[in-house]
């Protein structure tokens, strides 16, 4: 199972940092990614790291955000710098084994998530 941590309120500017414990099975083969879902939006791609640390992000994150991961630990992170109110979501981590790293279908295990409020 995946639970994500770290969510909570803060101020337009600020950073937090997201965690993700995977647990149940190793993960060190799986590409593991963070999606969001903002209240009344659909759920949207953020980040995405591979089994061999290659990471790719979603447009609107690129530059502010940074995913990382400990395969020692089962621990996936999301470092996210100079966030904006429109960054406001439910944040949730997955895994999978195959596919693209972007398209929710690529993924087959997801966790509850952890909400980000960003004020202005």
């Amino acid at each position: 199972q995946l639970q994500a941590s770290g969510g909570g309120l803060v101020q337009a500017g600020g950073s937090l940092r997201l965690s993700c414990a995977a647990s149940g099975r190793s993960f060190t083969r799986d590409k593991m990614g963070w999606f969001r879902q903002a209240p009344g939006k659909e759920r949207e791609f953020v980040a995405a790291i591979s089994r061999g640390g290659g990471t790719t992000y979603a447009v609107s994150v690129k530059g502010r955000f940074t995913i990382s991961r400990d395969n020692t630990k089962n621990m996936v992170y999301l470092q996210m710098n100079t966030l904006k109110p429109e960054d406001t979501a439910n944040y949730i981590c997955a895994a999978g084994l195959l596919g693209s790293f972007s398209a929710s279908s690529a993924y087959d295990l997801w966790g509850q998530g952890t909400l980000v409020t960003v004020s202005s």
